[in-house]
């Protein structure tokens, strides 16, 4: 994956591709990272590249920054979990956005000094 589809492209016929061609992209980095996480062994690295290629596609995928927060909040890396934070509020400023009540909850859970055990259901 390389870009968004039809990136500096203007056809009007194609907006209503686009977007579900985004939500897909979406939608597979999204279950990639939540299969990256999964199991007894997980793959942190793969999950977070899914993750982030899915956000280089998608700025504003707001369940992509979930699977990010998470893991680097898996992975008990403090600087990776500010940094998630800081961009997807960044992001929703710039787009003028509210979050979604599960990704106020997660940054929450990720920002907490009370850390309990993450879990994939964490990731929603």
């Amino acid at each position: 994956m390389r870009g968004k589809p039809f990136d500096g492209q203007d056809y009007p016929w194609a907006d209503s591709i686009q977007q579900k061609m985004l939500s897909r992209i979406v939608d597979v980095a999204h279950t990639l990272a939540a299969w990256h996480t999964d199991g007894d062994s997980p793959d942190l690295d793969a999950a977070r590249h899914a993750a982030l290629r899915g956000l280089d596609i998608d700025e504003t995928a707001e369940v992509l920054y979930r699977d990010w927060m998470t893991i680097e909040w898996a992975a008990e890396n403090t600087t990776g979990v500010r940094k998630a934070v800081a961009r997807v509020q960044q992001v929703a400023r710039s787009y003028d956005m509210s979050l979604d009540t599960i990704t106020e909850q997660t940054i929450d859970l990720v920002l907490s000094p009370d850390r309990p055990e993450p879990t994939h259901a964490d990731q929603a």
